[in-house]
């Protein structure tokens, strides 16, 4: 039976429904766990087992550790408000409640993060263990926790631990959580205890899908093979500043003391030696360069071809400022595009952690000053874009001293993640703060030249750095693996067979070194060096003030994140931490640079803490982050990414918000949670309006075509225009820029017929070879984001642009170098598909059906048996937004309409009445997969309602249904 089939035939139906769901599920597992269970192991299953993993919510535990009592109170969501005296026990009843909810999830993090996941599930996980050996994620963590983390966060890492281990204390496997016994048929796994560190190493997976532009490195040089420089450059435009508003626009550098001041504008200077920066593009490209001068700021550029992997430009600014650029030569593109489409296979098979393995990352998160509010206090919002996990990658809990002190500092209550302490995104008393991915740049890959038991630096070789890592399978023979370093990081290469193949046999330029062994990939990333990011948690739920906020966020270190703020005096923030590296000259961390040119190492800087962007009470009086450029460049010396997203989404929610505070209006806590509902598509408002100037013959094009007529743009699960627009959207970028991409980044199993790679003779001798596709279709391109939003609108304005081009299929015409031509073939294409996928009756369509949310439970739901799928997993969701919407409700455009990343929560937090907050997240606060609170907050997650989010001991009584009490 198909895991959908009971949220299909009622979709977003009562509680009633869900709960004759629920026991469907669970009577078909039963029966079937009978059956295997009576076969195999001459025992039955009974519902009492299935539940017996069901917390305890009432009456009283006792726990060995504690020093008094602790009260647990659940709400009707079984969302946990604690309640201590001391900080030891406040986080050993979290670890305690978070295990009783989630440890299978906790369970099988700590295992990603570690590199074991093969412990668990056999010999299918041991390329991605040794990935993920190679990373060393908990060997950092291991660091982190030995010679950076403060001695309080130790305690309290240490107290959780206590905790999740005292509930794992006494219990069988298959009564912590279902998936255990499902896992008992094929091993004998048993869960070990928790420790600190593993805590501590889920920070670097998170890290890991939030690390910035790494993807678009590796695309950039896989496009080679198809694209020249121009058009790779077509297809990543200038970020549009005078259109998309930067987050920070009040403040400014200052470069006389080296620092940055949010508090407002003046006029810079320069510098005494001026800095240069410079840029390559592609593997052919040109470097160019700036610099600033001693009188003032001067800007200048220059122009240089690339000569061999290391070619470089050159630039001059005014005044003393010099700059150099660099490029990388076309004859070692074979080497570094087969290595990187390894590589490719490599990342695309791993485990998301957060997100969709680094594409798509996005968040809204804004904060409006009470000057613009009802309440005469500051609003703040939150919204991560984030993978649909179940469940949920966030877990709601409030956290309370009793009495505050200085020996109990904690009242705090927000979203955390299961498997470590503290709050991620929430309020305190004082404060409240919302999270949004900055995008920085934090990671470069190098093409390492491998010469025996070596590689080649500065002319040199030097020995690498390895250890030796032994993978143990369920069920199978260990596996040993060798992990090599070189002094830029880890070669990631190692892991993937074809890489080591290709690394021998690619053709390289004679500027380059010896090929000899052959090429290698290696990595560096800040997240690979211990950090002090667990200590920010803790020190952001205690602050009181701006002063103390920013101290905290300071040591946020990875992953850089944008942090919005308010406070209940009236002030709001807006602070840029994380540990940003300042790089060598002419490298700027777009292209995969040479490993053993010593020019382009990073220099071991990294930018300051008083460098960094921030604003605070600026005078327009809100502040907004989604993901886009988080201070304009001409007014920043600092190089922080070259791939910013584009400000869709951001700009849109700056139009709201002037809109409502146009005339002295007043912005409320509905008014929000409107915002963050807003599904307008600001594509189609550019697009539409051409799409119903074309003369289309087909009277059923026609007939679709006429569904845009009077459409106000917005993407309403129940809109047959929507619908049929984003089919249009995806046949425009699949005709103009799809068909045109290199294998490597199309979708797999989609096959092209093109002219040979590297084609030299004249076009009519060439003979036409069949290539497929070899990307996910959740990771392909184009994906239809705020990228492709700016790549399109570019090209509409050159209507012969040779994007416009296309061959004929049958009956169908082509376009040459004919905007409109290519449009009028993607509404023709998008009718007949929306024929197949919805029926021939436009009545009938509507964007829901194609745009549907499944929630998938991450292990066994999406590689168990079928039976096992069925029982974990929930679906489907017809929603209503869509790509670089405020509702990020994303799909991915070469891929198809199925929904791919989501408001993984969203809040409002109210600053005159904490009370009057709102809050929801994607799932439930369960991970059991029969009990009430698995999904019980997805209907109404789907329908965009929030939930009462109670916060003062007054309000979480009222709310209280379950009252647990942990006695030591």
């Amino acid at each position: 039976m198909p895991p959908t089939t009971t949220a299909t035939q009622a979709p977003q139906t009562g509680t009633s429904g869900r709960r004759r769901g629920r026991k469907l599920r669970l009577l078909v597992l039963v029966l079937v766990l009978a059956v295997i269970g009576g076969l195999v192991y001459g025992a039955y299953w009974s519902v009492s087992t299935v539940r017996a993993s069901f917390p305890q919510t009432k009456g009283s535990i006792t726990l060995r550790g504690l020093s008094g009592p602790v009260d647990v109170k659940r709400d009707g969501y079984g969302v946990p408000q604690v309640y201590a005296s001391s900080e030891e026990d406040l986080f050993m009843a979290q670890g305690f409640v978070q295990a009783q909810d989630r440890f299978y999830e906790m369970d099988v993090r700590r295992h990603m993060t570690a590199g074991r996941l093969s412990e668990m599930f056999g010999k299918s996980q041991v390329k991605n263990d040794g990935f993920l050996r190679t990373l060393g994620w908990h060997r950092v963590a291991q660091k982190e926790y030995d010679e950076k983390l403060s001695a309080s966060t130790k305690k309290y890492l240490q107290a959780y631990a206590k905790g999740v281990n005292a509930y794992l204390d006494g219990r069988e496997a298959e009564e912590i959580s279902l998936e255990y016994a499902a896992l008992g048929f094929t091993n004998d796994y048993r869960p070990a205890p928790w420790t600190p560190v593993d805590s501590v190493a889920w920070l670097k997976a998170m890290a890991w899908d939030l690390r910035g532009n790494m993807q678009d490195e590796v695309d950039r040089a896989l496009m080679t093979s198809r694209l020249g420089p121009k058009q790779i450059a077509d297809l990543y435009p200038q970020y549009p500043y005078d259109r998309n508003r930067a987050i920070v626009q009040e403040g400014q550098y200052d470069e006389l003391t080296g620092t940055f001041d949010g508090g407002g504008g003046t006029d810079g200077t320069g510098t005494d030696d001026g800095t240069g920066s410079g840029t390559g593009t592609g593997l052919d490209g040109t470097g160019t360069g700036t610099g600033t001068g001693i009188d003032g700021t001067g800007t200048g550029t220059g122009t240089g071809t690339g000569t061999g992997i290391d070619g470089t430009g050159t630039g001059t600014g005014v005044g003393a400022g010099t700059g150099t650029g660099a490029g990388t030569g076309t004859a070692a593109g074979d080497a570094l595009q087969s290595q990187l489409m390894g590589l490719q296979d490599a990342l695309a098979d791993l485990p998301t952690a957060v997100g969709v393995n680094g594409n798509g990352i996005g968040s809204n998160s804004w904060v409006v000053s009470g000057e613009h509010t009802i309440t005469g206090k500051p609003l703040l919002a939150n919204d991560p874009h984030l993978s649909p996990a179940l469940p949920s990658v966030w877990y709601q809990m409030g956290l309370h001293c009793r009495s505050l002190s200085a020996t109990c500092q904690y009242d705090v209550s927000g979203y955390t993640f299961a498997g470590m302490p503290g709050v991620v995104i929430g309020h305190n008393k004082n404060i409240a703060w919302g999270l949004t991915n900055s995008g920085v740049d934090v990671t470069d890959l190098y093409l390492e030249k491998i010469t025996g038991e070596g590689y080649q630096y500065g002319g040199k070789v030097r020995p690498f750095t390895t250890r030796e890592e032994t993978i143990k399978v369920a069920g199978g023979r260990s596996k040993k693996i060798v992990v090599r370093e070189t002094g830029n990081g880890p070669l990631i290469s190692d892991r993937d067979s074809e890489l080591v193949k290709v690394g021998k046999k690619a053709t390289v330029n004679t500027a380059a070194p010896d090929r000899g062994d052959g090429y290698a990939v290696s990595l560096r990333w800040t997240a690979l060096d211990p950090g002090t990011t667990m200590d920010a948690v803790f020190a952001i739920d205690r602050a009181k003030d701006w002063d103390g906020f920013r101290e905290a966020a300071a040591l946020f270190e990875v992953p850089s994140q944008n942090l919005v703020y308010a406070d209940t005096e009236g002030n709001i923030g807006y602070t840029l931490p994380g540990r940003i590296p300042v790089r060598a000259e002419g490298h700027d961390g777009s292209v995969p640079a040479p490993g053993w040119d010593p020019g382009y190492r990073w220099t071991g800087k990294y930018i300051g803490d008083d460098e960094l962007p921030y604003e605070y009470d600026p005078d327009r009086g809100y502040i907004v982050t989604a993901n886009q450029a988080v201070v304009d460049k001409a007014a920043y010396p600092r190089t922080l990414t070259t791939d910013w997203g584009y400000g869709t989404r951001s700009q849109r929610i700056t139009s709201l918000i002037e809109q409502k505070i146009k005339d002295g209006g007043k912005i409320s806590t509905d008014d929000m949670r409107q915002m963050q509902l807003d599904n307008s598509s600001e594509m189609a408002k550019l697009i539409v309006p051409l799409l119903l100037k074309i003369d289309v013959a087909d009277k059923d094009v026609r007939q679709a075509q006429k569904l845009l007529e009077g459409w106000d743009y917005t993407q309403e699960a129940d809109s047959a225009a929507a619908a049929y627009f984003n089919a249009v959207w995806r046949n425009i970028l699949k005709l103009g820029f799809g068909n045109k991409l290199p294998k490597e980044l199309r979708v797999k199993g989609q096959c092209l017929w093109v002219d040979p790679v590297n084609t030299t003779g004249p076009a009519d001798e060439a003979v036409k070879v069949l290539e497929c596709g070899q990307r996910d279709a959740k990771q392909a391109q184009p994906d239809g984001g705020d990228r492709w939003f700016e790549v399109v609108r570019t090209q509409l304005e050159n209507p012969k642009s040779d994007w416009w081009t296309t061959p004929a299929r049958g009956t169908r015409k082509g376009a040459d170098h004919n905007r409109d031509d290519l449009f009028k073939r993607a509404m023709i294409e998008a009718r007949w598909e929306l024929t197949a996928k919805l029926g021939k009756d436009i009545d009938t369509w509507s964007w829901g059906r194609l745009h549907r949310l499944f929630l998938k439970n991450q292990t066994l739901g999406t590689a168990g048996p079928g039976f096992l799928k069925y029982a974990l997993n929930r679906g489907p969701w017809e929603l209503s937004g869509g790509e670089a919407a405020v509702n990020a409700t994303g799909w991915n455009a070469a891929g198809g309409y199925e929904v791919v990343w989501v408001p993984s929560m969203r809040m409002v937090v109210n600053l005159a009445d904490f009370d009057k907050s709102r809050w929801i997240n994607l799932t439930g606060a369960s991970g059991h997969a029969f009990s009430a609170h698995y999904t019980d907050q997805t209907d109404k997650w789907a329908a965009g309602e929030l939930l009462p989010w109670s916060f003062t001991a007054k309000a979480v009584d009222e709310g209280t249904d379950d009252t647990l009490v942990l006695r030591p």
